[in-house]
């Protein structure tokens, strides 16, 4: 297969040992092993890779898979906690080659998917610019992971998801056909090819059903965001293809829509000891509209103290000095009498220094009768060590708890923020019953929560753990109207779990959505519609758990 492959690609092809082990991985929980490992160095090498496979998919059976044939599941990063970047067949790694920045202009840049974020983020800071939708893996993630996965993350609370910034894109669809997609009236489907007409009808036939089955939370990734393509008299497919995971087609090129940064940023720090008022403070935070609302629970802040050498990393010996210092709140608390169980980074943003001192005192006062500690950090440095806390704490759980590791898979479960005080004491009380460690960190004023377990891999119960705790929360979830998942999309962990959240009337189209955009099954699958007795199914999940050291040497 390699050597037919390396006729038509011009790319690096790699199926060695130390490779095929390393793209067995992401973040989550499984270990999938892939056949081969290409990096393609252009979209004419993705073109003619979909075509040779979309031809020869049945000519390189794999008996080992159960006979499965050819398929491409796209990679960037590797960041994916779902499982959504890991495949059986052909791996398509775009961090090689395709990471570069194709034009900008104005408030428009385009770029190839391999990009890291953190590389788009010095060019677009450098204009006075930002893409707000940043996950809290900024550091790691790359861009086409964040059109994949239709990322969010603390800023989306005021400025939304990634589909709200994507203009248009260049994808590779099944065909072998590398389309420009960007929106158009809605008066013009007569005109467009026929897959964009099959989407037109699939909607117009469906249209109270999909209207019914949109979850009523903030955001939402699970199954294909349908209820978003056609609005204001406008189609816009990339709003079905962003957050698809690479089941309908292979992105090339991605132009996104940026925001001015602003000028002054204040972040405020609150202490919370009793989680009970949490909903209704919440609520009242809201009503200043601040940029971001973000938590951290008690567990999350002692693993960053007790572990604070990864934040001190290049930071000098005066650096050092100010970072122990600046964590004198915490240890006061601590003295007088512990922990506090959550902690709130509420941050504001304006144009104007005295608007915003305004808006931080304002949101005090009106929360004073809460019986919280409020910390008002000095300046950026000091905010900086609150958000390395929060964007870093599922690395360091990684990293340094012995004997466990973390166990994505009710990781990002969402409700309404009215909802909280009743649905938080029943989660942890599901939690109980299984003796879990676990740490909680997300965006409360969402109401999405990451939740991540501990757990021990050489365990034999850790896959029945697994799938009934998955059932417990999610039902729970689906009782106070949430979503399974807010951001991090369904992969193999959560495609199972479709039909629960949605009943079969919805999978059925979305089924019909896939067969549209990918009729021979090409494209990353068992995520979002589950292959019989493969991936996307619950004994798949429990077949590739991967085992405790494999975990421990992950990506």
């Amino acid at each position: 297969m390699k050597e037919e492959i390396l006729k038509f690609f011009k790319g690096v092809a790699d199926d060695s040992e130390e490779t095929l082990a390393k793209y067995s991985k992401d973040a989550s929980i499984f270990e999938v092993r892939p056949r081969l490992v290409l990096f393609p160095l252009d979209s004419d090498d993705v073109v003619n890779l979909v075509e040779w496979v979309s031809e020869n998919k049945e000519k390189y059976l794999d008996p080992a898979k159960g006979g499965a044939g050819l398929s491409i599941t796209a990679r960037c990063a590797g960041t994916d906690m779902s499982g959504g970047a890991i495949g059986e067949s052909i791996i398509l790694d775009f961090t090689k080659y395709m990471n570069k920045m194709v034009t900008f202009d104005g408030d428009k840049i385009t770029v190839e998917p391999g990009m890291f974020y953190r590389d788009f983020e010095k060019i677009t800071l450098a204009k006075g610019l930002i893409l707000p939708c940043y996950t809290a893996s900024k550091s790691m993630n790359a861009m086409g992971g964040m059109f994949g996965n239709n990322s969010a993350g603390e800023k989306t609370l005021k400025y939304g998801k990634a589909e709200d910034y994507i203009l248009e894109s260049k994808v590779v669809f099944a065909d072998g056909i590398e389309r420009t997609v960007k929106p158009f009236s809605v008066n013009e489907i007569s005109q467009k090819e026929e897959i964009y007409k099959k989407i037109y009808e699939l909607i117009k036939q469906n249209k109270e059903e999909i209207k019914l089955a949109k979850p009523n939370v903030h955001k939402n990734s699970a199954g294909y965001y349908l209820w978003n393509v056609i609005k204001d008299n406008i189609f816009d497919l990339n709003k079905l293809l962003v957050g698809s995971q690479g089941t309908l087609g292979i992105a090339t090129e991605i132009t996104f829509k940026l925001v001015p940064v602003a000028k002054f940023s204040k972040l405020v720090v609150i202490f919370m000891r009793d989680l009970e008022p949490l909903g209704r403070l919440v609520g009242e935070i809201l009503e200043e509209k601040p940029e971001a609302l973000e938590a951290y629970d008690d567990k999350t802040l002692w693993l960053a103290i007790k572990f604070f050498r990864e934040f001190l990393k290049n930071k000098g010996f005066l650096g050092i000095v100010k970072f122990f210092w600046s964590f004198l709140p915490e240890f006061k608390m601590m003295l007088r009498g512990g922990f506090p169980k959550l902690v709130l980074l509420v941050e504001f943003a304006e144009e104007d220094k005295r608007n915003l001192n305004y808006k931080c005192e304002k949101m005090i006062e009106k929360i004073k009768n809460f019986q919280v500690k409020v910390h008002v950090t000095k300046d950026g440095n000091e905010a900086s060590k609150y958000w390395d806390i929060r964007r870093e704490s599922f690395n360091l759980l990684r990293k340094h708890i012995k004997g466990k590791r973390t166990a994505p898979f009710i990781d990002d479960i969402i409700v309404r923020p009215e909802f909280l005080p009743k649905f938080l004491p029943e989660l942890n009380r599901i939690l109980g019953e299984y003796k879990l460690i676990y740490t909680i960190a997300g965006h409360a004023g969402d109401g999405n929560f990451h939740i991540i377990p501990l757990m021990d891999f050489s365990r034999p119960d850790v896959p029945q753990v697994i799938n009934e705790l998955s059932e417990k929360v999610y039902d729970l979830v689906l009782k106070y109207h949430g979503s399974i998942t807010a951001e991090h999309n369904d992969g193999i962990i959560r495609t199972p779990y479709l039909e629960k959240m949605y009943g079969k009337e919805m999978v059925n189209i979305f089924k019909k959505v896939k067969q549209i955009f990918d009729p021979k099954n090409i494209f990353n699958p068992g995520k979002k519609i589950p292959v019989e007795g493969g991936p996307g199914t619950k004994e798949y999940i429990v077949s590739h758990i991967a085992e405790e050291h494999h975990i421990k040497h992950g990506v």
